[in-house]
């Protein structure tokens, strides 16, 4: 069963009894399942298990559920921001490998986004820190993907919560998306609500409300994710007037596929075909020739994916010439709540 399928399955109730039959095997799994959360995060908080703490401040940024919460566009705006501050910066990163082991997608990003920052990919996130200390004379930790990661201590814990899906359907893995239960916001500092844009007000409100009875003094942040143009091969440009102009055949292999299908949308682009893969897909020459001839058969002008899908796909698209290829870039833009964001951070490194 491919992502989409399985998103599918879990967000819907009733249907054929296979259907039903297998959704009811998820919530038996995820018994255990959340059992062994209790019982990891029971042994943390009993300091049972030791929490090695860096030399220098860590700042974690994750989520609560899996992929799709604009987590990535996030690290990239704290990694500048303490770049403004004229801070050496390190990110430590487990990452995950392609098919032949080469680091892919969010890592790739982070080091094209953010030079300046060192990037550094090991599922040991302690000897990550301890390499980014006393390699490359970091003076601040930004952790990507680490609110789970408990073994290495934090100053401060950010928790991204994507506003058109914000709890995972209210279940957790395999039954929903939801990583550990909804409570576990408690151990956050700060949640920035992303995607705030592609949800109504009412929705908005309500998510507000839920993340305050967990923990009423918490600090709420929202953001958008804003696109001012697509780059492609050579950093070409094309804004978005140039983009409405095309038709396009979009493709994209990420957590969330329908914000940013639904995205394209929004601007006005015409679509005239798509394909989604899973989360973290590693493309082959196949994959792309396969979207070459259904953008080709469509009638499309241009390729466009995400700046995740691009980096895994731009070297075998490059021997393509009969059509542009390029990526939606986007930025993390605030909305409500930087400063007090920007407060909790200063707060971190003054201490």
């Amino acid at each position: 069963m491919d992502q989409n399928s399985y998103r599918k399955l879990i967000a819907r109730r009733g249907g054929r009894m296979d259907r039903r039959l297998l959704r009811g095997l998820f919530r038996a799994v995820s018994v255990p399942y959340r059992l062994a959360v209790a019982l990891r995060n029971g042994a943390y908080n009993l300091r049972l298990v030791r929490t090695h703490i860096a030399d220098v401040p860590v700042i974690s940024v994750g989520n609560i559920t899996t992929g799709g919460t604009g987590k990535t566009p996030l690290v990239v705006w704290l990694c500048r921001l303490l770049g403004e501050k004229s801070l050496k910066c390190a990110v430590v990163t487990r990452g995950y490998k392609s098919a032949k082991g080469l680091v892919s997608d969010e890592p790739a990003i982070l080091a094209r986004a953010c030079p300046k920052a060192k990037v550094l990919v090991n599922a040991d996130r302690v000897a990550a820190a301890g390499r980014a200390v006393n390699e490359f004379a970091a003076e601040v930790l930004v952790m990507d993907d680490g609110f789970q990661h408990r073994r290495l201590g934090r100053d401060l814990d950010i928790v991204a919560i994507d506003a058109t899906r914000p709890f995972g359907y209210d279940r957790l893995l395999p039954a929903g998306l939801l990583r550990e239960p909804k409570k576990a916001i408690r151990r956050a500092d700060a949640v920035v609500i992303t995607h705030y844009d592609q949800s109504t007000a009412t929705d908005i409100e309500l998510l507000e409300k839920q993340i305050r009875r967990i923990k009423p003094d918490i600090v709420i942040a929202k953001a958008i994710h804003r696109h001012r143009c697509a780059r492609g091969t050579g950093e070409v440009s094309y804004d978005l007037d140039e983009l409405r102009q095309k038709a396009i055949f979009a493709f994209c292999g990420i957590g969330n596929p329908e914000a940013f299908l639904d995205r394209l949308k929004a601007h006005g682009m015409n679509i005239v075909g798509s394909r989604v893969y899973n989360d973290h897909h590693n493309y082959t020459e196949a994959d792309f020739a396969e979207i070459r001839k259904q953008a080709l058969s469509l009638g499309a002008e241009m390729i466009l994916s995400t700046e995740k899908d691009w980096v895994k796909t731009a070297l075998v698209a490059g021997r393509f010439t009969d059509i542009l290829f390029a990526y939606l870039a986007v930025e993390l833009e605030f909305v409500d709540g930087r400063d007090r964001i920007e407060g909790l951070i200063d707060g971190v490194l003054n201490r």
